[in-house]
């Protein structure tokens, strides 16, 4: 074989080897299922399941790390009988049921799917994320009223916050400075400044705060109105809330578009009278430009990085949606665990 063939051969082998490693290094969405234990792995481009992760007591909510080697899980602990309900159940009137020992949060190594440590937090756990910096993560403890700040490197809660009554969802504005939570049975948002690790300010937003989220020019913040079928809309200069956007029932977990300019609400309804549907609001004209269908009990939603796909939990039917966003429609419907809740996507 010449030199010139030998140079082909290796160079043909090394783009096999890249392209290898990049199938496998694919996107991957995770998803908490509340009534089975466990997390779902899906692959985000062929929307195939790939593992389904046994992890501890009624997980409510997924959070992949910045650098997308571990995921955090919310629960209450080891498995065993669980309540047999959503934390949601009664969403519509504020009924969450703080469980009788504190909880934790686990971690899931992206690359081989195992459990690979277990923090304990406050009681009742229910949202997770993570600080752009990777260092923190920070947990809402419905049951105490506080959010737990977890060391990633040491695995440890490190310090503890008071916020308001019942803390649900939290996210970290854009620039890491900042975290909003929903307190859900005390109708405002707490902020925390992430350098003092303290609550700084409170924002009255109205009924049954479930969910925050964030522009990701960190221009607007929002928050879902669960008892009021609305969307609050904050300017995070002046920490005012500046309108608020009618939805479908009982609005649950919200996500901005990576360009700022369209915010995905998902209305889970009820039970009895299941949401089905994702609200679109267009973020310059702040009306709902769009609902698109996606299953019974819509719940969580996350956008990947570049806007195309949405991934929506429909916690009544036991599935994930996917929604194309160039089309505006419902694409693809995969199986997942029982009461699937929270939802996040390798950054």
């Amino acid at each position: 074989m010449t030199r010139k063939n030998n140079w082909l051969l290796t160079a043909v082998q090394t783009g096999l080897l890249v392209w290898s490693g990049a199938a496998l290094a694919a996107d991957k969405v995770y998803v908490a299922n509340e009534g089975a234990d466990t997390v779902s792995v899906l692959d985000a481009t062929s929307f195939e399941s790939l593992a389904t992760v046994r992890v501890g007591r009624m997980p409510h909510n997924v959070q992949v790390s910045p650098d997308g080697k571990f995921v955090w899980v919310t629960n209450n602990g080891e498995p065993g009988p669980t309540a047999g309900a959503s934390a949601h159940q009664g969403m519509a009137h504020g009924a969450h049921e703080a469980m009788a020992q504190p909880g934790a949060v686990w971690l899931i190594d992206t690359s081989t799917h195992a459990v690979v440590a277990q923090v304990p937090v406050g009681m009742h756990p229910a949202h997770v994320v993570v600080s752009p910096d990777g260092r923190m993560a920070y947990v809402t403890n419905g049951g105490d009223d506080t959010v737990s700040v977890v060391d990633t490197s040491a695995r440890r809660t490190v310090a503890t916050i008071a916020v308001g009554q019942f803390p649900h969802g939290l996210r970290v504005s854009p620039n890491g400075q900042e975290i909003y939570v929903a307190n859900l049975k005390g109708g405002t948002v707490s902020v925390i400044d992430t350098a003092s690790q303290k609550a700084v300010a409170q924002i009255a937003v109205g009924k049954g705060p479930a969910q925050t989220g964030f522009t990701p020019d960190g221009r607007l913040a929002f928050v879902s109105l669960s008892q009021e079928n609305a969307v609050a809309v904050i300017d995070t200069v002046t920490r005012q809330v500046i309108r608020k956007v009618a939805v479908g029932t009982v609005p649950i977990q919200l996500y901005a578009t990576p360009d700022s300019r369209t915010l995905l609400v998902a209305n889970q309804g009820t039970r009895s009278k299941p949401g089905k549907a994702v609200s679109l609001i267009d973020l310059q004209s702040f009306k709902v430009v769009k609902t698109i269908l996606t299953g019974a009990g819509a719940h969580g939603v996350v956008v990947d990085r570049d806007g195309r796909f949405a991934y929506v939990t429909n916690t009544y039917a036991q599935s994930v949606a996917v929604l194309d966003l160039k089309d505006l429609r419902l694409t693809k419907t995969v199986p997942v665990g029982k009461a699937p809740n929270g939802i996040s996507i390798t950054p």
